[in-house]
């Protein structure tokens, strides 16, 4: 077999492939690479063993990112919670694999990362990296079920309390409701201590997702209380983004948004809400979404390297921006935003 490269903004096998392989998620999108491309910089591009004359029968699509601070390196693929290789043989994925190991070993890479969905074994030289948790929701039960199903206190008390608070809320994917939730963006990442994605991000995925990204603002007295980013690919939501103002948390906005989220979802056909990765060290969140009732996985990422990753360093560059996004204004925390992304992806 050979391993054949091919463009998945300009190929259109590939947007036929994906719309066709039942597990293609909106990662491998040829929208979300779009956006991908427009807000980084950050070149696509598809790995497969099918030659360029025949219709595509597997595929892994990644992206270049070239950074003079983090290294030039490939990875399937940045800012996607996952993204499954689309593999129609143990021989094709054992192929490219090989191929990502010599590339790596000559230099060619700082490393290649494939994040799959499923739990796959390490393959040609690859090693496995620290486990997170997937989240994913049937909706495809009757709403009562679901409600049911949920935590009691902390979900539907919390739906309840919003109810006789008169929270109130509407979707759409219009600028101003973007540049609300943003607002509540930059709040809530900085109680996180680390710099909101760019704006621009938000405006491209709107811009190259259409009426398939929605944005939900949950209201309190006319001030927005709480926020989030719905992609709607196939039969699923992705819960991609969510932001609040955190003096109104008692509120219960959020939950709230995400109750009405999964209605529209189902009215709309759809029968999955992907909730997203959790990293192990936190467990609050990851409580949180297991009180939707979710099914929770373990979520490996695979990678090859010229070298092991220097973890203290790492720990103290994180730390220092910690302490510097505590105290940024606004306007440098969203510059160091647009600056960062660039880098890490």
């Amino acid at each position: 077999m050979t391993v054949h490269i091919l463009d998945p903004l300009t190929d259109p096998r590939w947007a036929e492939f994906v719309e066709r392989h039942e597990s293609a998620s909106v990662f491998h999108s040829v929208p979300w690479l779009e956006a991908i491309k427009r807000t980084y910089g950050y070149k696509p591009l598809v790995y497969t063993t099918t030659p360029p004359s025949a219709p595509l029968g597997n595929g892994i699509v990644l992206c270049e990112v070239h950074s003079w601070l983090t290294g030039r390196r490939i990875v399937s693929l940045p800012f996607s919670d996952h993204c499954e290789p689309l593999f129609d043989s143990e021989a094709s994925s054992a192929v490219i694999g090989e191929e990502f190991h010599r590339a790596v070993k000559k230099g060619k890479w700082k490393y290649v990362e494939v994040r799959p969905q499923s739990e796959m074994a390490a393959f040609a030289g690859s090693a496995e990296q620290p486990p997170s948790v997937l989240h994913l929701l049937d909706i495809s039960p009757p709403s009562e079920e679901i409600y049911k199903r949920a935590h009691k206190t902390c979900i539907r008390n919390a739906v309840k309390r919003a109810d006789r608070a008169g929270i109130r809320y509407e979707s759409g994917n219009s600028e101003q409701l973007l540049g609300i939730f943003y607002r509540l963006l930059i709040q809530t990442r900085r109680r996180h201590l680390v710099p909101p994605q760019p704006f621009e991000w938000f405006q491209n995925l709107s811009a190259c997702l259409g009426n398939s990204l929605k944005v939900y603002i949950a209201y309190y007295n006319d001030q927005p209380v709480a926020g989030g980013v719905m992609i709607y690919h196939k039969k699923t939501v992705v819960f991609k983004y969510s932001a609040s103002d955190e003096s109104q948390s008692s509120l219960g906005g959020g939950v709230f948004l995400a109750w009405h989220a999964i209605l529209e979802a189902k009215d709309a056909g759809l029968v999955c809400m992907d909730f997203g990765r959790t990293d192990l060290d936190n467990p609050g969140l990851i409580a949180y979404k297991e009180r939707w009732g979710v099914k929770s996985s373990r979520l490996a990422y695979l990678r090859w390297s010229r070298q092991q990753n220097r973890h203290e360093a790492s720990e103290r560059s994180s730390g220092l921006l910690k302490r510097l996004v505590a105290v940024m204004p606004d306007s440098v925390l969203e510059a160091t935003g647009r600056i960062l992304y660039r880098h890490v992806g």
